[in-house]
């Protein structure tokens, strides 16, 4: 719930959240949405299904651990990573590039 009133702070609509990996699959592919938040483990569950779809899509997405870069799989070691506990300033930062190196 913080992350949420964190990015309507933002400005953002949020999409989600989603609690299981079955959901998080089912909005990955049909939802619209500018980036994509990942926590790492859903309900005990690897996120990496989902990124891949986002990541096929051609969407950016950011994940969020707790175990920093160190913690992500390939081919997702590139992608930006907010780290637990995250500030407000330090959730921007990481939208923001995401955002921008998708442009790019």
């Amino acid at each position: 719930m913080l992350l949420e009133d964190m990015l309507l702070d933002f400005g953002c609509t949020v999409v989600g959240p989603a609690a299981r990996l079955s959901t998080a699959l089912e909005m990955a592919e049909k939802e619209s949405f500018a980036v994509a938040i990942l926590d790492v483990n859903v309900a005990g569950e690897p996120i990496y299904p989902v990124a891949e779809i986002i990541t096929k899509r051609g969407l950016p997405l950011v994940f969020s651990t707790g175990y920093g870069g160190a913690g992500i799989r390939e081919p997702f070691r590139e992608r930006p990573v907010v780290q637990k506990p995250f500030s407000q300033m330090d959730l921007k930062r990481t939208l923001i590039a995401a955002i921008k190196g998708h442009a790019d």
